[in-house]
């Protein structure tokens, strides 16, 4: 199978078996989101979620988180991983959206990766689910089922590589939710050390099961 049937042929699967793919993380505005990425680096967005309302309900802006202390945020999101950092983080963050933003979250890749805390990934979550753009935020899900499912070649070893191959690839107005597909995929059926293959729709698409149980894959001598 050629890797342009590959990718047409797994997208159309995932838009008739996943028409509506979002976030799972819980948000009402864009200022939320942001705090609610930063805080799920290295966390599940289940524990993040737990933690997320009365920080929500006491810093509800930029305004309020700016004039609080990494000491004060550090207790309510001391359950997740690195808080003391998280908490550096999130009140340098709202203190630049303040003074460099006018308190509104920016949306290009350039102005979200100079806030605190934003790294690529976190930039192309919110420029995919806020603004609707094609950006990729490659996580370790879509990294994971990238490379099983055979959208990109074992070349594509960081998660910019792999970034740059699914964009090549998939249709711009498909990429803000292809990551949502890509990461629930990897959430919920292709897990990291038991993979659930005998249930995966994508079955003869993907390189990874045809290797794994020597079988011909649709599309291929």
């Amino acid at each position: 199978m050629r890797k342009k049937e590959r990718y047409e042929q797994i997208l159309a699967w995932f838009r008739k078996q996943m028409p509506v793919a979002e976030t799972e993380l819980h948000y009402e505005n864009p200022f939320q989101l942001l705090v609610a990425v930063i805080l799920s680096a290295q966390c599940t967005d289940k524990r993040v979620n737990l933690i997320t309302p009365p920080l929500f309900r006491d810093f509800p802006t930029p305004e309020a988180m700016a004039e609080s202390t990494s000491e004060v945020i550090f207790e309510y999101i001391k359950s997740v991983s690195y808080p003391n950092n998280k908490a550096k983080h999130l009140v340098g963050m709202a203190q630049m959206l303040i003074r460099d933003f006018h308190g509104e979250v920016p949306d290009t890749l350039e102005e979200l990766i100079k806030l605190p805390g934003v790294g690529r990934k976190t930039a192309n979550v919110i420029q995919a689910v806020v603004f609707n753009k094609a950006a990729m935020a490659v996580d370790t899900h879509v990294f994971r089922v990238s490379h099983r499912l055979g959208l990109v070649s074992e070349k594509c070893t960081t998660p910019f590589s792999v970034e740059k191959e699914l964009v090549k690839h998939i249709p711009e107005e498909d990429i803000p939710i292809a990551h949502h597909w890509l990461i629930l995929h990897g959430r919920y059926v292709c897990l990291a050390r038991a993979p659930k293959c005998e249930v995966c729709g994508l079955q003869t698409m993907c390189k990874f099961f045809c290797k794994r149980y020597k079988v011909e894959a649709e599309g291929e001598k």
